[in-house]
């Protein structure tokens, strides 16, 4: 049973996503002045603040078995590094695929500097809206792990959303560590939107 407090969290999360969504679609001129406040509240009682997406490899482990696992994803209409924290587990754009999504690791955002372990490279500072993206599996060298080893920075705009619980079987699933901060806030979400018996229906294992 929801609380009355927690629906009340979990709506602001939604008008929050909603006029965030519709301003994004208004300023690439994907619809008029007009439309906007119909986009909200279309996007306010239409709409999921999440979605899932299967994920299957060694990157992740041990947070994703490398069987795979089926995640609950909060969709991130619009990534701001002033409300970013790292050591977030984020669903970044696949550079080499642009219809693919990756699960990594959110290590870094702008204004961090990234030194190598190899002496060879030079130390460079992540430009505005980059960060830098991780596998959680630190056994795999960077062309195994695909990650900003491999490609580099990353564009915040290229963050589609942040995964808040995995399923891996139907009897080992749990909420995905992120920061504390990102718990809590994804708190509310999770009581009101999670369906493990839906998320099983869709796993693939």
């Amino acid at each position: 049973m929801v609380s009355l407090s927690t629906w009340c969290r979990y709506i602001a999360h939604k008008l929050e996503y909603s006029i965030s969504l519709s301003w994004k679609s208004y300023t690439r001129g994907q619809i008029s002045e007009r439309e906007v406040h119909d986009a909200v509240w279309k996007n306010l009682f239409q709409g999921k603040l999440t979605y899932l997406h299967w994920n299957k490899g060694e990157a992740m482990v041990p947070t994703i078995g490398e069987q795979g696992g089926t995640l609950l994803v909060r969709k991130i209409p619009a990534a701001d590094t002033k409300k970013i924290f790292c050591w977030r587990c984020c669903c970044p754009e696949d550079p080499d695929n642009s219809d693919n999504y990756l699960v990594r690791r959110l290590a870094a955002t702008e204004g961090f500097e990234m030194v190598s372990t190899d002496e060879k490279e030079e130390p460079f500072v992540l430009e505005k809206d980059q960060c830098w993206v991780l596998a959680d599996n630190e056994k795999l060298k960077p062309k195994e792990a695909k990650d900003s080893r491999l490609f580099g920075p990353v564009s915040m705009t290229d963050i589609v959303g942040r995964a808040i619980y995995c399923l891996q079987t139907a009897v080992d699933h749990g909420p995905v560590q992120n920061s504390q901060y990102s718990m809590q806030k994804d708190a509310p979400v999770l009581q009101v939107e999670l369906d493990v018996d839906e998320m099983s229906k869709h796993h693939k294992a």
